[in-house]
Formats: structure tokens, C-alpha cells, sequence
């Protein structure tokens, strides 16, 4: 996948201008795909000198111009192409584990410290998705949602990211019990 597919699905909820756009990755994109403000301005310049999304100059009184990005018939049918194609099978690539599987030989102190900022942030994460969840649900349940709702594309990679973050919270609190376990008294941690 490339970040221009990314930026294709996150317009088609409407226009966007590149700030906007920044923020709905930070919100709702990110759990599934990252990328920097910076990218995203200059990918949305590649994708309109490609025809896949239509831009529009808006002029502001009090503040700088802006401009508003829409997907363009072409950009759907780019996503189209995409979604046509078979995915790649997605894979871990984490320098925490990388961590964790060199702990027998190292201080498991360090580690112990990352796994429990790394579980906080994943728990911060997973309340902000149900936050999010719950928004794009309104005052339906989620069977009810998921059956009759519109637009379910973004609630369905949202409870992606949600079981994710509650999944790699839970990791790192065990995994970092068993350290901790492993670690009292100090000096005894299986160093070989």
C-alpha cells in the first residue's frame, strides 16, 4: 500500500484541506497507517498533479488562504484498483521486542520501564478509540451499527485499532509481570 491510498480513503468523507487531513490521520488513519504532516501536504500536491484528488482554493479574511481536497472520480477508481488487488500479509517490525528478546543477556530494568509507558499508551489509545467508536455509532448499538450504519468503513478499521491497542496493552503489562517476576531479587534474571 501506498500513502496515496491512504490519503484517497481518508477523503472520502468530504473535503479536506491538509491540516484537516493531518488530523484526521492523527485521529482515525494512524491506527493503521502513519505519517507525517509534511508527507501528507506532499503527497495531496502529487495526487492532484495526478488527477486523483481535485483541490480548490478558499479565500479567508482573518486567516492565510486555504485549499480543499476532494477525491476525484479517477481517485476512486484508483481505489478501486487497490482495493482489487490482494493485500500483503502485514508484520511486526517493533524495536521494543527486539528488547525484550535480548532481556536474558541485558538490565531487564529499562525494558520493564518501556513495557509499562508502552501499556499506558496503548490503554490511552484504546479509550480514545471506544471514544471514537461510540461518536461514529451515534445512538445505535453496535450490532444495529454495524447491520444498518453508513459510512462503517472508518468504524470498522477503528475497532481494528481498538483491539490492537487493548491487545499490546495487555502484552506489555504481562510481559513486564514477568520481568519484574523474574528480576526480584535483583541480579537474578537468567543472565547466560
Amino acid at each position: 500500500m501506498a500513502l496515496k491510498h491512504a490519503v484517497l480513503a481518508a477523503l472520502l468523507d468530504g473535503e479536506y484541506s491538509g491540516y484537516q487531513l493531518a488530523k484526521a490521520f492523527d485521529v482515525g488513519v494512524a491506527n493503521f497507517w502513519h505519517a507525517m504532516p509534511q508527507q501528507l501536504y506532499a503527497e495531496l500536491a502529487k495526487l492532484e498533479t495526478d488527477g486523483l484528488v481535485a483541490g480548490r482554493q478558499v479565500v479567508q479574511e482573518t486567516r492565510p488562504n486555504k485549499r480543499l481536497f476532494q477525491v476525484t472520480d479517477a481517485g476512486l477508481a484508483e481505489l478501486e484498483r487497490f482495493a482489487a488487488h490482494s493485500s500483503k500479509p502485514s508484520f511486526i517490525r517493533d524495536d521494543l521486542l527486539v528488547k525484550v528478546q535480548a532481556v536474558d543477556h541485558i538490565d531487564a530494568t529499562a525494558v520493564i520501564g518501556q513495557l509499562d509507558e508502552r501499556a499506558a499508551l496503548a490503554a490511552a489509545k484504546a479509550e480514545l478509540f471506544t471514544k471514537i467508536l461510540a461518536r461514529l455509532r451515534g445512538d445505535l448499538d453496535e450490532a444495529a451499527f454495524l447491520a444498518h450504519g453508513t459510512r462503517i468503513g472508518p468504524y470498522l478499521t477503528c475497532l481494528r485499532g481498538l483491539g490492537f491497542e487493548q491487545e499490546t496493552r495487555d502484552w506489555c503489562e504481562r510481559i513486564a509481570g514477568v520481568l519484574r517476576a523474574r528480576n526480584d531479587p535483583p541480579g537474578q534474571h537468567g543472565r547466560g
